[in-house]
């Protein structure tokens, strides 16, 4: 439809986005005159403004002359007119750094990234986990100094989860090695769930080669991870909920923000958002109405997926707000967070 439109709409279709945008409301035809850079009379920026409503782009919410974009307006705005903006150095160093796993679990790494997209974009922030009962691949115990221990656990995705434990005090490097090696041989291939029992049992009934000290070690360390698996196997993690409620002026708006609400507690939601996201590469903009994951909830998400070494889809992170979100400072936010994301897992 952008190519339907002459430069002259083109213009004044933009500035009627910025201006909606930046303030949330109605746009007149004054006000676009004072900001065009060609001398247009309100009379003929008027009648622009009535073709542009016509053809679906535009509508006035009240009697006033003011105009909003409609949602389709908005998607074409997206599509064929948004200048896409660029982090800045310090933005980029900010984001990798709350991105840090530096000895947290991968879930809290997440958390953190969700509420600092959410503290950039002025909106919520979202994150669909991947599930933490993938088959395992690797685990490593590294001696942090008397008394504690770093275990890592690397997943067939390739996930890696790092979690600080308590170890009795003078335990050598060696006795690490033999706990590393044994549990790596015992949990290859098979979800820390399912091997914890047996393992937990051998030692329980001294049918293992280990001696006192390793023990220890090892219930440390699977004590760690209980019940990592099962019903925590995926999670929809959202913080900053009440910035959308921050541009609630009416009833009818607090009504669709508390029907997202509901939309976000639901399992399917989490599911269907993972669904939408695998289809396609890159940063995927759902705007308003065309949203089925919220139905009507006149919000918009601009979410990316996640990946794992071999380039699966394992997750999502992205944010929610009104149709009006700052897409161009919002975008390039959203993509970047999701390759920092993405370089943990690899």
């Amino acid at each position: 439809m952008i190519n339907e439109l002459n430069q002259r709409s083109r213009e004044i279709f933009r500035l009627i986005v910025d201006a909606y945008v930046a303030s949330g409301e109605p746009v007149g035809s004054r006000t676009i005159s004072r900001r065009l850079g060609m001398a247009l009379s309100p009379a003929t920026i008027r009648n622009v403004m009535a073709d542009l409503e016509e053809q679906g782009l535009l509508y006035a919410p009240h009697t006033s002359a003011g105009r909003i974009p409609t949602d389709a307006g908005l998607r074409m705005f997206v599509d064929g007119l948004l200048e896409i903006g660029s982090l800045t150095e310090d933005e980029r160093a900010s984001i990798e750094a709350k991105c840090s796993a530096s000895g947290r679990a991968f879930a809290d790494v997440l958390g953190e990234a969700s509420a600092m997209l959410s503290g950039l974009s002025h909106c919520a922030g979202l994150v669909v986990a991947p599930k933490t009962d993938r088959p395992l691949k690797h685990i490593e115990f590294v001696s942090l100094g008397p008394g504690r221990a770093l275990v890592v656990l690397v997943n067939e995705d390739g996930l890696v989860e790092n979690r600080v434990i308590e170890v009795p005090m003078g335990v050598p490097t060696s006795t690490l090695q033999t706990v590393s090696n044994f549990l790596s041989a015992k949990l290859a291939g098979r979800t820390l769930e399912e091997a914890r029992q047996e393992v937990l049992q051998e030692i329980e009934q001294q049918k293992t080669q280990l001696d006192e000290l390793s023990r220890k070690v090892v219930a440390a360390g699977l004590a760690t991870w209980a019940g990592s698996g099962g019903a925590n196997a995926g999670q929809l993690i959202v913080r900053g909920q009440s910035r959308l409620l921050e541009d609630v002026t009416a009833l009818s708006d607090l009504e669709r923000v508390r029907a997202l609400f509901e939309a976000l507690e639901t399992k399917e939601t989490m599911l269907r958002m993972l669904d939408a996201t695998g289809r396609g590469d890159g940063v995927q903009i759902f705007i308003g109405a065309e949203n089925v994951l919220f139905n009507h909830s006149g919000c918009s998400m601009i979410i990316s997926p996640f990946q794992n070494s071999r380039e699966q889809v394992i997750g999502a992170i992205g944010v929610i707000g009104p149709t009006r979100i700052n897409y161009a400072r919002i975008i390039p936010l959203v993509d970047y967070t999701a390759k920092v994301v993405s370089r943990l897992i690899g």
